[in-house]
């Protein structure tokens, strides 16, 4: 039992999409508790992808490609799991806002939060402050997650928070940002309750929010 969960963690690390997803059916098949596989294999296998990454050993392609494998397990996994499990972190709506078509760091903060066990509601890119406020009303997340590359789009992510204000729903959800030209200090100006400079730092402030 404990080698098959060891596998499903390497499997992960490694970035081994073949691989990661016999050791999923053979674990099954041999009986091992769902949730471990979940929460041993899968969540701690990314958490500890985020480390390396933290450390300067991995990189962004190491870390998508680790993503990957994760999300081709959880498909396998997801049928055997309680309802209450998945996504048992929390749950996120994420997006990169309008006027910004650059989605592949969000995709990437959307795998890792998954990953680490975060129920994600993903908007893609381009989304208007209207669509965000739609899907909050509609999925009530812990979490509203932004994205902006450009400078020129960043005051949609100010916009964005306006409209959930307008609504009723800013002190519902807890909103952080990212993004390229995005700071700290540009998160408070909007009132944004977090910023984060890359997919780990990510979900370490997800957690944090959530808890």
């Amino acid at each position: 039992m404990e080698e098959r969960i060891k596998a499903i963690f390497d499997c992960v690390v490694n970035g081994d999409n073949k691989g990661i997803q016999a050791e999923v059916e053979t674990a099954l098949a041999e009986g091992v508790n769902p949730s471990a596989i979940l929460n041993e294999g899968l969540i701690a296998g990314m958490g500890e992808v985020g480390r390396l990454f933290e450390e300067g050993e991995f990189f962004v392609p190491e870390m998508l490609i680790a993503a990957r494998a994760m999300k081709s397990a959880m498909a396998i996994l997801k049928p055997h799991l309680g309802s209450g499990e998945v996504g048992a972190a929390g749950k996120v709506i994420i997006g990169t806002v309008k006027g910004d078509l650059h989605d592949i760091g969000k995709n990437l903060v959307g795998l890792m939060l998954e990953g680490a066990g975060f129920q994600v509601v993903d908007l893609g890119s381009d989304v208007p402050a209207e669509k965000f406020v739609a899907a909050t009303q509609e999925h009530a997340p812990n979490v509203v997650a932004m994205s902006a590359l450009l400078t020129t789009t960043m005051v949609n992510m100010k916009s964005t928070v306006a409209a959930l204000e307008e609504a009723g729903l800013r002190d519902k959800v807890k909103i952080m940002i990212g993004g390229a030209p995005v700071t700290d200090a540009y998160a408070s100006q909007i009132g944004a309750d977090g910023y984060a400079a890359d997919a780990s730092r990510a979900v370490a402030l997800a957690k944090s929010l959530t808890a």
